[in-house]
Formats: C-alpha cells, sequence, structure tokens
C-alpha cells in the first residue's frame, strides 16, 4: 500500500512539474502542431509570415462562432496586406472544420484541438465537449468535440513571440481590433530607429 501511495505521489509531483505555465505576451510560443480542416498537419514553426492571428472558438456551427469566422473571412484582403495569417482552433473534430469551412467559403486554416493541447499552451479555459446534431445543406450533421474552449484571440509575429492576448473578445469585433493592434504595431516597428 505504502508502494502505490509513493507511485502514486510520484506520478502526480511528475505532472506537476511537466506542464509547463502558459506562454504571455513578449515570451516565445513553444512549437505545435496540429491537423487542420483537411486531416493535414499544420505546424506553427512553418508558417512564414510576419504575423499569426490564432483566435479559439466555442464551436464550429454556432452563432458567434459563425458570425467570427465569417468576419475573418470578409478580412482576409486587410489581413493580407500585413502579411497575417489568420488560424481558428477548436476542440471540433476535423470533420466538422472541413464542413464548416466549405459551408461559410471560410479562406483560412482551422485547427482541430480535441484535447485541448494547444489551447492550454496559451491558457485558454477549456470544458468538455459534446455532440451534437445540425442540419446544414439539408442533410443532418452529428458534430462532436473533444473540449469547448473560451473565445480568445493571439497574435504571433515573425519571430515567433506572442505580442497580444485578448481574452475578453467579442465574436462580432474581434477581427476589426486585431487588425488595428497590427497596424499599428506595424506602424510603431516601422518608425523604430535602426
Amino acid at each position: 500500500m505504502k508502494r502505490f501511495a509513493f507511485l502514486s505521489f510520484l506520478v502526480l509531483f511528475s505532472m506537476l512539474v511537466c506542464a509547463l505555465p502558459p506562454v504571455e505576451p513578449g515570451e516565445k510560443v513553444p512549437d505545435f502542431s496540429a491537423l487542420d480542416e483537411n486531416g493535414n498537419t499544420w505546424t506553427l514553426s512553418e508558417q512564414r509570415t510576419n504575423y499569426i492571428v490564432v483566435y479559439f472558438y466555442p464551436a464550429a456551427f454556432t452563432g458567434g462562432c459563425t458570425q467570427q469566422a465569417c468576419s475573418y473571412r470578409d478580412h482576409k484582403e486587410e489581413f493580407a496586406k500585413l502579411r497575417a495569417q489568420v488560424v481558428g482552433v477548436s476542440g471540433d473534430e476535423y470533420g466538422n472544420l472541413e464542413k464548416f469551412k466549405a459551408h461559410h467559403n471560410l479562406n483560412f486554416t482551422l485547427l482541430s484541438d480535441p484535447d485541448g493541447k494547444i489551447a492550454e499552451t496559451f491558457g485558454v479555459p477549456t470544458k468538455d465537449g459534446n455532440s451534437f446534431e445540425t442540419e446544414v445543406d439539408g442533410q443532418t450533421l452529428q458534430l462532436n468535440r473533444g473540449v469547448t474552449t473560451a473565445r480568445w484571440t493571439f497574435v504571433i509575429d515573425a519571430n515567433g513571440k506572442l505580442i497580444y492576448k485578448d481574452s475578453e473578445v467579442s465574436a462580432a469585433t474581434d477581427p476589426e481590433k486585431v487588425l488595428k493592434f497590427i497596424a499599428t504595431h506595424d506602424q510603431r516597428k516601422s518608425c523604430t530607429p535602426r
């Protein structure tokens, strides 16, 4: 019995020690990979752009999440001018994301984070996911989600540093707020003496 208690303590202790604190603004974001909406592996360190906008949303095919995604879609050109890539992250299975992207003509990558590991990296709160049915193009879809994340948004710069964190996101105005931040950041960068 003592041996079992000691082993349990060691396992718990190693889990606590191994859990890294979430990344904060000014820190380098740890590399991560996830399946995109097509089932392909997307890796942070392989992206070549000035900015990566990583926004977490609770669930595909729900009201606020659809509004937020469509707003990012509609601002694609403005993000492209700033060399900013948008990536949406949720606990949805990648098959759900493929349908969500196609149904709303989304023009950016969606990542599946069913176990909440990416959310954990950024400190985004999660709760248990679930399954629900919805009607899409006359078909009933069974949508499964491993975790449900809070709606938070981050921006990573070309050096891999976290430069923006918003934990009080409004689905309707998130893209405009992020665009304003990036444009201001870009302007400050270009005005810095060398």
